[in-house]
């Protein structure tokens, strides 16, 4: 099966290693990245849009119907963040935009990053976690062909990307003691990226995958 893809967030860490791979990967066709500023990175498959406003996706000027599959990569940190702002960031915003994605193309696979402790019942003492169960309950309403929510740990970064947090270079030589120790939490984003991939063309008995299911699915 091959891909067309859009990606949100493809200026941050984790999207940006999600594109390395969509762009490396000979099933992947085309990617559209849509983001709020340049992303600086030229390629035969990659086109992109820019877009300041993510709260306004409904006058985007693309066309849904040609691509397959989203991978919403696009998120903030809680830390430091009023909780009525972190709710608009995070909840109001890839909600409008899944809702417009999925007028236009209901079918389409949509690929939602959470988090490790995302908590499904919304409830719990961690506002974040909440927030995040919300977005994916009720991203997992929506009449796309399927959804799936991922739910990374700690990611080891891909060697050579910009994007990559400052603060990862003081944990990258726990890497191997993190594997060893808390498999179930550690992956990497090469991991990330390719189950992303897989989980489109083949699908996956849950629709909510946590670090021991996308290395799973990250290896057929």
């Amino acid at each position: 099966m091959k891909l067309n893809v859009i990606i949100t967030g493809a200026t941050g860490m984790v999207g940006e290693g999600v594109l390395h791979e969509c762009l490396q990967h000979p099933d992947v066709e085309k990617v559209l990245v849509i983001n709020r500023r340049p992303g600086d990175r030229t390629h035969p498959k990659l086109h992109e849009i820019i877009h300041p406003d993510f709260l306004n996706f409904s006058t985007i000027d693309v066309d849904f119907t040609a691509y397959n599959a989203c991978f919403f990569c696009l998120g903030v940190s809680s830390v430091g963040m009023k909780k009525e702002e972190y709710y608009r960031l995070t909840y109001d915003l890839t909600l409008h935009i899944a809702h417009t994605m999925v007028r236009h193309n209901p079918n389409m696979v949509f690929c939602y990053v959470s988090g490790a402790g995302t908590n499904s019942a919304e409830t719990g003492r961690l506002h974040w976690a909440r927030v995040k169960g919300k977005t994916e309950n009720d991203l997992l309403q929506l009449p796309f062909k399927a959804a799936y929510m991922f739910r990374p740990g700690f990611l080891q970064a891909t060697p050579g990307l910009k994007n990559v947090k400052s603060y990862y270079k003081y944990f990258a030589w726990l890497a191997p003691a993190l594997k060893l120790f808390y498999p179930n939490g550690f992956s990497s984003l090469r991991e990330l990226g390719l189950a992303m991939i897989h989980v489109v063309q083949r699908g996956y008995p849950t629709p909510v995958l946590e670090v021991k299911d996308f290395k799973a699915l990250a290896k057929e």
